[in-house]
């Protein structure tokens, strides 16, 4: 019952300004106890820990991952005093949970719970860490050096990781250290930052995650709709489903159903470009505060579905949140709940603290992001079971399939053969295995009805290439193609 808060910021939303933008005097510069039974709050400086831990802890869109008693900390961005600019910080570093707790606790000295190392594979913000079997995977995220311009004057670098990052990490000595590094590359699909990684069991048992939307695609400022599902043996962009009701990273936790082999992901609140408004779905490219509280849910044969749920957040709450579920509960070990071993109809599943508080739903766009604020409220949330809702899912289905021939094929000259049923806009990009672009742009003067192309790929060498279309900003379709 005791949950340690680290990093962060006190402010709200992000300013316009470049000057005004993630201000060091608003970093969490405290780590903080609370004991949820009994109310009580205890805190410490950062101010006594060395230098490089210092800086680091006290930086927003930290990647983290618990792993039994120790927490595990990458990169995170903040304004450093020893750079003398804003940074993504290249570091891993390690906290010993139960020590440092008793030490804020009984106000002793803390440096002696963290351990820190440097490495540039460690630059990086916005992503999420998860872990499978002994390895560790930073999924997304990307480096940010610099302060933030929304006109991308150069007031800063910015790389997309576009990378799942797969390692060991050994904490058992006096120095922390890591182990067989290994990279997987999408510029396309796994050009994420800000979302929400969901842990699941998939329909055949085996234990992963799924990246939930995020940003930015890689042709327009807009969010990224459908899943990328992340299992040990490799990645699977789920481009067939799109999930419109929760986009920025926000409060979320997974629910598995064991008897009718369900899996369910709920999202509270956060920052949408999609959400209901009696009962019709608006669309706001502006990406504003919602309240809605959704749910998506595999079946078992894999098909996704979104609902909207009833009850809503309470206020425009849940944006940059974090889910603590309920320990007490059976969980698997990437902790998804285990819904069938619960006898009780009523129960805390966890609980949703921090995240961004507003009273408009696009401070940002319309530039009052002064009325933002750090949300100094924690909500309780019980699951209730009930009548099966009488709901309909979300229309995440599209009308648009490419097809490409031949395939597998000695011909450098590729026909792709599309059927539309009105206008739209379609950028291409042809990929690597690897994760380099070798071709992109923009397919024109088509019509409704079939169509018919044709590409030129004379001068690439043989191997696997990656076709993507994306219509309007919004459907995805990729198709493997093997050039012997």
């Amino acid at each position: 019952d005791k949950w340690l808060l680290i990093g962060g910021r006190l402010d709200g939303i992000h300013a316009r300004q470049p000057f005004n933008a993630f201000p060091g005097n608003q970093n969490n510069t405290s780590l903080f106890v609370i004991d949820r039974a009994t109310s009580q709050l205890w805190s410490a400086p950062l101010a006594s820990l060395p230098t490089g831990i210092r800086e680091q802890l006290q930086s927003t869109n930290m990647n983290f991952y618990q792993d039994g008693s120790s927490l595990y900390i990458i990169g995170g961005y903040a304004f450093s005093l020893t750079a003398n600019d804003h940074i993504t910080f290249p570091n891993l570093t390690s906290v010993e949970i139960p020590g440092l707790i008793n030490a804020i606790q009984n106000n002793q000295p803390i440096t002696p719970y963290f351990k820190q190392i440097t490495h540039v594979n460690f630059a990086n913000t916005g992503g999420q860490l998860g872990k499978l079997g002994d390895t560790f995977y930073l999924v997304g995220g990307h480096r940010f050096d610099g302060r933030y311009n929304p006109m991308n004057n150069p007031t800063f670098t910015q790389t997309y990781s576009n990378q799942i990052r797969k390692f060991t990490i050994d904490n058992s000595g006096t120095q922390l250290s890591f182990a067989n590094y290994e990279t997987i590359t999408d510029p396309i699909h796994l050009r994420r930052r800000d979302y929400n990684l969901v842990p699941q069991v998939f329909p055949d048992g085996t234990l992963g995650y799924t990246i939930s939307s995020g940003v930015f695609q890689i042709n327009a400022d807009l969010p990224f709709l459908y899943p990328v599902d992340i299992k040990p043996d490799g990645y699977f962009p789920q481009t067939g489903f799109n999930q419109y009701l929760s986009n920025y990273h926000s409060g979320k936790v997974g629910l598995y159903e064991a008897g009718l082999n369900k899996m369910h992901s709920l999202f509270f609140g956060g920052l949408s470009q999609y959400y209901y408004q009696n009962n019709t779905l608006i669309q706001d490219n502006a990406v504003p505060f919602v309240r809605t509280i959704s749910r998506v849910t595999r079946l078992d044969d894999g098909t996704l579905l979104e609902f909207v749920m009833p009850e809503e957040m309470p206020a425009l709450h849940g944006a940059g949140a974090e889910f603590i579920p309920n320990l007490n509960l059976p969980r698997y070990s990437n902790d998804v709940i285990q819904l069938d071993a619960i006898e009780e109809d009523e129960f805390v599943i966890g609980h949703l603290v921090g995240g961004i508080h507003s009273i408009s739903r696009n401070p940002f766009a319309n530039n009052n992001t002064s009325s933002t604020s750090a949300n100094a409220t924690m909500y309780e949330v019980k699951l209730v079971r009930t009548e099966p809702l009488s709901v309909s899912p979300v229309n995440g289905t599209h009308p648009f399939e490419f097809k490409i021939s031949p395939n597998p094929t000695t011909y450098k000259d590729i026909h792709v053969e599309f059927d539309l049923p009105y206008l739209v806009k379609i950028d291409y990009f042809i990929t690597t295995t690897d994760g380099k672009i070798i071709s992109e742009g923009e397919i024109v003067d088509t019509g409704i009805g079939i169509n018919k192309m044709r590409f030129d790929l004379r001068p690439i060498q043989n191997q696997a290439l990656l076709f993507t279309f994306i219509v309007d900003d919004k459907f995805y379709v990729t198709k493997k193609i093997i050039l012997k």
